[in-house]
């Protein structure tokens, strides 16, 4: 059944992949995956969104740097601790998703346009439930906190090159 779902995806999956292309002027695709999910978790944190994008620390860092350098996101310090920063979206690329749904909604009622209202009503129904066991099963995964005596805040952990708990000497400009 997973191929004959994967074969028959394929233009959906074209008309994904055309609107996402109309953005790649701007962003990145890891970096339309960012702003996807901090659209989806405002506020979000730098490890979290690591942990849900899967990806390492360092490697989300880089790609918010970038972002925040294009004017698509913003870096807010925490209200408790200051070493918290949250990740929200900029108007700029609240704009982008826009443009990219607008892309993706006019290709998908061309195509809808030639099929049969029973056909629609069954395609929508399916997607629905489809979403719905996607959804069920991603509240399953639980996303791994790294281990360490620090709060289960938002706070980053230690850097790893930090022994015995000590951090190294700090250097000033």
């Amino acid at each position: 059944m997973a191929a004959e779902v994967d074969a028959a995806a394929k233009a959906l999956l074209t008309v994904w992949e055309t609107a996402r292309e109309s953005t790649t002027s701007r962003v990145s695709g890891a970096q339309l995956r960012v702003v996807m999910v901090v659209e989806q978790h405002d506020g979000i944190n730098l490890r979290r969104l690591a942990n849900r994008l899967g990806m390492l620390l360092s490697s989300a860092s880089r790609l918010c740097d970038r972002l925040v350098a294009a004017g698509m996101l913003e870096r807010e310090p925490g209200r408790l601790d200051r070493r918290e920063i949250s990740l929200h979206l900029t108007v700029e690329s609240r704009r982008l998703l826009t443009e990219l749904r607008e892309h993706r909604r006019r290709q998908l009622t061309e195509i809808l346009a030639g099929m049969s209202e029973e056909g629609r009503e069954a395609l929508l129904r399916g997607l629905r439930e489809f979403d719905e066991a996607a959804r069920r099963q991603d509240e399953s995964i639980a996303y791994a906190e790294p281990p360490g005596p620090w709060p289960a805040a938002d706070v980053e952990p230690p850097p790893a090159e930090w022994t015995a708990g000590e951090p190294p000497a700090a250097r000033t400009a």
